[in-house]
């Protein structure tokens, strides 16, 4: 690097027209480095991103509501459903932005009173599902209600007998309707399961998920988790659960 304390050589200043034959030469470039505090801001910046970046698979700000029908299986309408679901909707749930829907058929729907299921197509087994029984006005304790959803649940089954943990509460929404919130930590499985009752029928929304899936997209299962409603059939009392940046 060029010493900047240094002077021209005074044959450098001289006139071309003294000595013709002096050669011009060209003064040299002085290359100053970049400025610390520039360098450690962009360290920092850099950093910053690797540290913030979401390690989730799943674009946890992209979801889509899902508009569940609760149709009986006599009235079941085949693959698809209704083809205006928003307007007969029963309850709402999110899906986030590239799940898969698996399509639930007739006797299954008769059998365990499966209503609908997403899952990852990444991992088959992260995913999240409804169901319902009729018949239903109010709901029973926390423990009948989870023993009666295993009896149908043979996955739920297993998930209770070696659970490390199992954690209820109760919870009301906006118009006082009743939750019944419970989350289990299984063997290399973890599940959150709402359950609630509304006209005359009782619905358990699940999410599953394997253990490393869990650790990886906690945040997003715990926010489709949180955004299970039981709804009426209004559009006005529909819009209310179509936030910002959910698409129907």
């Amino acid at each position: 690097m060029a010493t900047l304390t240094s002077s021209p050589s005074p044959s450098i200043l001289s006139s071309s027209t003294a000595n013709p034959k002096t050669p011009y030469l060209k003064p040299p470039l002085l290359f100053f480095p970049k400025p610390l505090t520039t360098a450690l801001t962009t360290a920092l910046a850099t950093t910053t991103l690797l540290l913030t970046s979401p390690p989730s698979s799943i674009a946890s700000d992209a979801y889509n509501v899902y508009y569940g029908t609760a149709a009986s299986a006599a009235n079941y309408g085949g693959y698809g459903g209704n083809s205006d679901k928003k307007a007969s909707a029963e309850y709402v749930y999110d899906v986030p932005d590239g799940w898969k829907e698996r399509l639930v058929s007739k006797v299954e729907k008769g059998t365990n009173g499966t209503d609908s299921e997403f899952y990852n197509p990444k991992k088959r087994q992260e995913k999240e599902y409804l169901t319902f029984l009729a018949g239903f006005r109010q709901l029973a304790p926390k423990d009948v209600i989870l023993n009666n959803l295993a009896l149908s649940d043979v996955e739920l089954q297993d998930l209770i007998a070696g659970a490390d943990s199992l954690v209820s509460e109760e919870k009301k929404d906006e118009n006082g309707q009743l939750y019944y919130v419970y989350e289990i930590d299984g063997i290399g499985k973890h599940s959150l399961i709402a359950v609630t009752c509304a006209k005359n029928k009782l619905y358990a929304h699940f999410v599953n998920a394997p253990a490393p899936e869990w650790k990886r997209d906690e945040d997003t299962l715990r926010h489709i988790h949180e955004s299970f409603k039981t709804v009426g059939s209004s559009a006005q009392h529909l819009e209310e659960f179509s936030i910002h940046g959910h698409t129907p």
